[in-house]
């Protein structure tokens, strides 16, 4: 593994992503701290280090993508996350967003269904950091019903709707933030809080293009 370094370049490249995030809206000081703490480039290969804070997605392993700073931020505004609760992630990918929850005290259960990308998981570099966050290889349209409820669900893949499984999953109260498809080239980003007769109170937000959520897993 390439040895890493924080860099006083890094650090300042981070400072003038989050104030860029500011200028886009994202207002939640907790998110922005969490993105100014956290070292992306740690995420990606060293390739990418000098335009690693760019606000674009990159590719990573099994032809997926590291979300473009922003999409991150605005998900895990939109959830809302409190320290102590439990948030189920669908689709660990590079494991930035998994470490953005995780640094703002969530008690984080994040599913990848790429064998290859779950596997780098076993080298995560923060495992001290965050020892709350469990990681599992399997399918997110099955989430992890033997440690349901959760209080947050997080979806990081285009869904084609609800996932009937992971609803179920949420707590009373609790909410789901999910990207549902609209079209063939954007998905509508939504956040579902679960009323008690266990309906959907719906909110709708912005256009994103993400890949899309797939069923099962891959040992690829």
């Amino acid at each position: 593994m390439r040895k890493l370094e924080d860099a006083y370049l890094h650090k300042g490249l981070r400072r003038q992503l989050v104030q860029l995030l500011q200028e886009k809206g994202i207002t939640d000081e907790k998110v922005l701290s969490a993105i100014g703490n956290i070292p992306r480039h740690f995420f990606l290969d060293s390739a990418f280090d000098k335009i690693a804070y760019e606000d674009r997605a990159f590719p990573i392993a099994a032809n997926q993508t590291i979300s473009q700073p922003y999409t991150v931020a605005y998900q895990t505004q939109l959830l809302q996350i409190k320290k102590g609760e439990k948030v189920l992630e669908i689709g660990t990918g590079s494991m930035y967003q998994t470490t953005v929850l995780a640094e703002m005290g969530a008690r984080v259960f994040t599913i990848e269904r790429q064998k290859q990308l779950f596997d780098q998981t076993s080298k995560y570099i923060f495992k001290e950091n965050y020892p709350d966050i469990q990681f599992f290889f399997g399918d997110g349209f099955e989430g992890l019903p033997h440690l349901a409820p959760f209080d947050k669900i997080l979806i990081t893949a285009a869904a084609p709707s609800i996932p009937e499984k992971l609803w179920e999953q949420l707590k009373v109260r609790g909410q789901m933030v999910i990207p549902v498809d609209e079209s063939e080239t954007a998905q509508r980003m939504l956040r579902l809080t679960k009323k008690r007769d266990g309906s959907a109170k719906k909110e709708s937000f912005d256009e994103f293009s993400f890949v899309p959520m797939l069923q099962g897993k891959t040992h690829k």
